[in-house]
């Protein structure tokens, strides 16, 4: 895979006129070399149904005149840019103009897609993969692949699992013996028509080629790849998450932190566009595009901008400005990034990698304890029930893992390694809340009557800047203490709020007494939170929620192997092992958002200022990797990349070092051999 790729979307409708016209072979090649492109994903197909070539199998645009992708391909390749090759697999409007019955229906019969539906308003629909047209599909597939062998990949977008209830799905369900008025029926089919859509595309793609790339794009990669045996379908894995599209800043860091245990290659793809994919002449701020291209490389991705080609075949000049500014840094950086791994002292055992499913999303819980985590700069990686525990010092489960039995002996055999561990809320607790899975030194006394209560921590657990209880708007469970280390204590407040007894706006104020009951107990290896504390993270966003919660987190870990000083929560930090250079590169970016719009409209979340930041200094107390094995060493030097600038090691009386950084802007890097 290629560091420096362009997602050229070029969905085009057969009203628009001229396709292609004003394609110039010259002028492509300009903008690629403008914008420091190694690759750019071309198209065969898009959701209007329409081909940019010759072909027998589809129907090329009916204003265009010329075999495009080929023009493009060769102009590309000539210049060493890959090429990898799209192929809308989910939308078709002129197959499901032409065919209606093979649309994806809902339970009233209706169809259903992108946009408002019914037909009446403008919207791509659904393809249903339990009818003729996967036939269709994997013939336009074969054909792209015979006609252009030499393409770096087929990108297949729009693909995951359909809850549909068209005929051919009710067919499918009967000859099953599948209920179509059962839900959970219903979405079984949907589970056995995207596996035969994924058995049959990738086979089409490798017809030809048998070492053709191909990747399934479904707009998020979870942990129900893994659990439904799926990913032999993906050569690599691309992280469809534009930050300004609805994705947001925190979906790609904690994607990233998933995918990367996988074992494949995966990039970030980010788009030019002010919001999302569609917008003709949106443009992002060039400082935003440098900072996510910068992240892409600290969580260990390769980079892809999305753009859309005016349907003239154009090149736009100011994108591929844009996007040089952010490329001509990510090619400087290249040989710090190539075949990293990422270093972890904490892995967060996701919910949503305990009960998977094909459309897998991070719960509330998942993404609150990703964000602490980032936001406290200190080293981990998302799991699932898969996941190899046995390199990480802590494990979390947060909030609402109840483990089967299967995982539940895995996690005592982790702890009883010397693994350290982390639950919250209901985590490793029975339905009754009665039984937890270990000794925690407490008595589980079932939930809390209140739907609000307060605590006050230890004073080594506050936050810094809190001394009296603070609120904590969820039911906690109960833990009485017997033999274990008391972490603080809840305080109730003096009634549960109702329409006939309230007092002030919000909630009712706390006891002056203790409940008796401890926000957090410790006994040896395993801690337990009362409070359900990662959603309401993820809900809230309480800074001094989160110091507790990070100080808990640090008094399990020990001496972390990165702290860094001086650097806003904002701030990013990672570090990743490059064994086949014997080195260790540490990756520190720093890219303040700032909310724009709203009124009237969602939220806009961007990227526009990259300040200067100074002072701030790292501790280091881990070894380089060094030999076949990766056996580490002591860090002997430290120098900036790309410019090689030597920076001072000073030993800490731990037998750490730690190093200052110098001023930078956006992203530092320092290579560690």
């Amino acid at each position: 895979m290629r560091f420096r790729q362009i997602h050229l979307d070029f969905h085009t409708g057969p009203e628009i006129p001229d396709v292609g016209s004003r394609f110039d072979a010259r002028r492509f090649q300009d903008a690629l070399r403008v914008g420091h492109v190694d690759s750019i994903t071309l198209f065969s197909k898009c959701h209007h149904g329409w081909s940019y070539h010759a072909t027998k199998a589809g129907a090329m645009h009916p204003a265009l005149k010329f075999d495009l992708l080929r023009a493009q391909i060769d102009a590309a390749r000539e210049i060493g840019v890959a090429t990898p090759v799209y192929i809308s697999a989910g939308f078709d409007e002129r197959l499901a103009r032409l065919h209606p019955e093979w649309l994806c229906r809902d339970e009233s019969g209706a169809p259903f897609g992108f946009g408002k539906m019914p037909v009446a308003s403008p919207g791509y629909r659904m393809m249903c993969f339990r009818s003729p047209y996967l036939d269709v599909l994997c013939d336009q597939i074969r054909e792209v692949c015979e006609l252009f062998p030499e393409a770096s990949g087929i990108f297949l977008d729009i693909v995951g699992r359909r809850l549909c209830h068209c005929e051919f799905c009710r067919r499918y369900m009967e000859e099953s013996g599948l209920d179509y008025s059962s839900e959970a029926d219903v979405a079984r089919a949907g589970e056995d028509t995207l596996d035969l859509y994924l058995e049959r595309a990738t086979a089409a793609a490798r017809e030809a080629r048998p070492d053709m790339p191909v990747f399934h794009n479904g707009g998020n990669v979870g942990p129900g790849l893994r659990a439904a045996g799926r990913l032999k379908h993906f050569s690599h894995l691309e992280l469809e998450s534009l930050p300004t599209g609805g994705w947001g800043y925190d979906h790609f860091p904690l994607s990233a932190k998933y995918v990367g245990t996988l074992g494949l290659e995966y990039l970030g793809m980010t788009g030019k566009f002010h919001r999302s994919w569609g917008e003709f002449g949106g443009f992002k701020h060039p400082n935003a595009l440098r900072a996510e291209c910068a992240a892409m490389l600290a969580f260990g991705a390769k980079c892809s901008i999305g753009d859309q080609c005016h349907p003239s075949g154009e090149m736009d000049v100011s994108t591929y400005r844009l996007a040089g500014g952010a490329y001509a840094e990510v090619e400087s950086l290249e040989p710090w990034c190539e075949g990293t791994a990422n270093v972890a002292d904490v892995g967060v055992l996701q919910e949503c990698g305990v009960e998977c499913v094909a459309e897998d999303r991070p719960t509330a819980s998942d993404v609150g304890a990703g964000r602490m985590l980032l936001e406290g700069h200190i080293l981990f990686d998302m799991l699932d029930g898969k996941s190899d525990f046995s390199p990480y010092r802590l494990l979390i489960l947060p909030d609402a893992i109840r483990p089967g039995p299967a995982l539940s002996e895995k996690l005592r055999a982790y702890v009883a390694g010397g693994g350290k561990l982390l639950c919250s809320g209901v985590s490793c607790l029975d339905d009754g809340c009665r039984n937890h899975l270990f000794d925690i030194g407490a008595e589980a006394m079932g939930m809390s009557p209140f739907r609000t209560d307060y605590v006050l921590p230890a004073p080594q657990f506050r936050p810094d800047f809190v001394d009296t209880p603070f609120d904590m708007l969820s039911q906690s469970a109960r833990l009485r203490l017997t033999d274990g280390e008391s972490l603080g204590d809840v305080f109730d407040p003096y009634f549960e709020r109702a329409w006939n007894h309230f007092c002030s706006h919000q909630h009712t104020p706390n006891r002056t007494e203790k409940s008796g009951f401890a926000c957090a107990v410790r006994k040896g290896a395993v801690c337990h939170l009362a409070h359900p504390v990662f959603s309401l993270y993820a809900r809230d966003g309480a800074v001094a929620l989160r110091q507790y919660v990070l100080k808990v987190v640090r008094s399990l870990l020990g001496d972390p192997s990165v702290t860094v000083v001086g650097l806003p929560s904002t701030g990013r930090v990672t570090l990743r092992d490059q064994r086949g250079m014997k080195r260790s590169v540490l990756h520190v970016v720093y890219a303040p958002t700032a909310k724009r719009g709203g009124i009237g409209a969602a939220d806009v979340e961007v990227i526009e200022d990259l300040p200067v930041i100074h002072g701030v200094t790292v501790e280091i107390r881990r070894g380089v990797p060094t030999g076949p094995d990766g056996a580490p060493a002591p860090v002997r030097r430290a120098r900036l990349a790309p410019n090689g600038a030597a920076l001072q090691l000073k030993p800490l009386p731990d037998g750490g070092i730690a190093l200052d950084l110098p001023p930078f802007s956006c992203h530092a890097v320092v290579e560690l051999s």
